[in-house]
């Protein structure tokens, strides 16, 4: 057990965390050996971003963990996500380690991710230690970081033997590390000497029952429910029967029948494991398991304090696609499927939630955030699923008899001449702008202000078009408190909505585009009430995009000049669910992303 590190890694998004375990990876004793790796050290795919949605968003949307060798010793390394939307995969593995790497980009310092995941590993008692990610980018300002997450650390509380942290220097996409900046070396030894000096090593007692927690869930086609986490105590065995105790402390007996350990990128099948390992176990009995179950010896059972996860922020309703169009495209179609879908993956993303509603087509899902959710949805789409989602609603609480929403510090940072149009936008959202600091270096601006979690639905999208993409936009929890303001959802811009069913015409197209953004392209098939293009004024237009040139036997000069259209604008599913108003939803199948109203035959103009 004293060769056993347990650890995770982690960061605000973007700062590096999976590039640098790749480089871990590849350095290990484990990849040393081995020829032809599936990914060589000059490929920019990430090893631990496996799933697909994962590889094709560019993010990490659950954590992983994965066994190192090194030197006779064996570092256990979670890969956390960096977004505030999948912090509950955070939130859910720190019971597993016994320390983190506290990532940091040598530029941009401590963000608001960095604050978040840095408090939940202090009420661990955790010592971090400090990466310094991405020296070698030009203008880096690595003594003013330290400041910055020396300055975060007090904030937090800090003890006096967290703030004697270790500081390493790295370029994780290099492959370079050092404790000196000036004084790198083209290895990872100096982040495997740290772990294994600074990182304690399991606090676990192999001579007593066996007890462990499940922290994670995976399901297989083949074996069902594999259940992760840290063996508390004991050892565990092929074929042992045990007992699991779920959150009613109800009790039930399993028996294992698979014990996998994660090394490098494979599963090892063994058969046996002890106390300080982090294992995957799987056999009879284990459908009903929750994150959070303890599961214990036969004759010795006790269960372990629940994990503390936070609650959902918003929600939204998911229902069955009612369009003129349903089960054209897709094969999953029924209220049932839709249902139980989402309340198989509640069992894995324990900060997820879905209630049934007094309509048997509806219900209501909830989660952290819009990416969050939308996550889940495009899941959905690759699995075959068709479904209708309405606007987010934010979820609020009952506080001393008061009822009150969640608020959220917002950090923007952008070029000093979108200064007037965003403090605009901000007004506008009722936010209270706290601090603006003006880098001339750069001609970039810094906003800190505190929104409100409803004044920050469809904000995101909106910043991003006013920065033309150049903007930086990040946002935390701050409080739950008694919103002053009723804020209106209202698009500056109405909708174009379509008046018939049947195919979209070129001509029509083409008389229309001065009318708006269009959504469609011709020969697109849509229905009455669905929202065609985006309006150049206010209010909403019903129109018609099938009527086709009108054919006659003369001829005149021009009256056949070709039909040039305008590229359409192209709305992802992100936009889409910060574009709809509440008299709207957006309609999902595998293959189509449309947004319509929620009435199709009543509907305000």
């Amino acid at each position: 057990m004293k060769k056993i590190r347990n650890i995770a890694i982690v960061a605000h998004i973007d700062h590096g965390k999976t590039t640098l375990i790749d480089k871990l990876l590849q350095e290990s004793d484990s990849f040393k050996n081995v020829k032809n790796l599936l990914h060589n050290k000059n490929n920019n795919n990430r090893l631990m971003d496996s799933s697909e949605l994962e590889k094709e968003k560019g993010i990490t949307i659950f954590s992983k963990n994965t066994s190192i060798f090194w030197k006779d010793y064996k570092i256990n390394i979670i890969d956390t996500p960096g977004h505030a939307d999948f912090s509950a995969e955070v939130e859910r593995i720190l019971s597993m380690v016994d320390s983190v790497l506290l990532l940091v980009d040598a530029i941009e310092g401590p963000m608001p991710q960095t604050r978040f995941v840095t408090s939940k590993a202090f009420l661990y008692k955790f010592k971090p230690i400090v990466i310094i990610n991405k020296v070698d980018r030009k203008f880096i300002r690595t003594n003013w970081v330290i400041d910055q997450i020396f300055d975060l650390f007090i904030d937090l509380n800090a003890s006096d033997d967290q703030l004697n942290f270790p500081i390493i220097y790295t370029s994780a996409l290099k492959g370079m590390s050092g404790n000196d900046i000036n004084k790198m070396y083209n290895n990872m030894d100096i982040i495997y000497k740290t772990i294994i000096d600074y990182v304690p090593y399991p606090k676990c007692n192999i001579n007593k029952p066996f007890q462990m927690q499940i922290s994670q869930i995976e399901y297989n086609n083949y074996i069902g429910n594999i259940c992760i986490g840290l063996i508390k105590r004991g050892k565990i065995t092929i074929n042992q029967q045990l007992i699991f105790i779920n959150k009613n402390n109800k009790i039930k007996k399993i028996k294992v029948l698979y014990i996998i350990f994660n090394i490098g990128l494979k599963n090892v099948y063994a058969n046996n494991a002890q106390a300080g390992d982090i294992v995957g176990i799987a056999g009879t009995g284990f459908e009903n398991i929750n994150i959070s179950d303890t599961i214990c010896d036969i004759n010795n059972y006790k269960s372990l304090p629940r994990l503390k996860i936070e609650k959902p922020k918003i929600s939204m309703l998911f229902q069955v696609n009612d369009s003129p169009f349903s089960g054209m495209e897709g094969k999953h179609l029924t209220s049932n499927k839709i249902f139980h879908k989402i309340n198989k993956v509640c069992l894995y993303d324990v900060a997820l939630h879905i209630e049934k509603t007094k309509n048997n087509n509806i219900f209501m899902v909830s989660g952290r955030g819009e990416l969050h959710l939308a996550m889940l949805i495009e899941n959905m789409r690759k699995e075959g699923f068709e479904l209708s989602v309405s606007k987010p609603q934010i979820i609020s609480k009952i506080i001393n008899g008061k009822k009150k929403e969640p608020f959220e510090v917002l950090i923007l940072d952008f070029m000093q001449n979108k200064k007037g149009n965003i403090i605009q936008v901000l007004n506008k959202k009722k936010a209270i702008i706290n601090n603006i600091i003006l880098n001339n270096s750069n001609n970039r601006v810094k906003i800190e202000a505190i929104i409100s979690s409803k004044g920050l639905i469809g904000f995101r999208n909106e910043f991003i078009n006013i920065t033309s993409g150049n903007g930086i936009i990040n946002s935390f929890f701050s409080h739950y408190d008694i919103n002053k303001y009723d804020i209106i959802h209202k698009r500056n811009n109405g909708v174009l909505i379509s008046n018939k069913e049947g195919y979209a015409v070129a001509f029509s197209l083409y008389n229309l585009q001065s009318k708006g953004k269009l959504l469609i392209n011709p020969g697109d098939k849509i229905y009455r009430g669905q929202i065609i293009g985006i309006h150049n004024k206010s209010n909403n237009l019903l129109v018609n995009c099938l009527i086709n040139k009108k054919l006659s036997n003369m001829r005149a000069s021009g009256s056949d000049n070709p039909i040039n259209l305008i590229p359409i604008k192209k709305i992802s599913l992100e936009e889409a669910i910060d574009f709809i108003q509440y008299d709207e939803l957006i309609e999902i199948t595998p293959k189509s992303i449309r947004i319509r109203k929620k009435h199709l035959t009543k509907f305000i103009i």
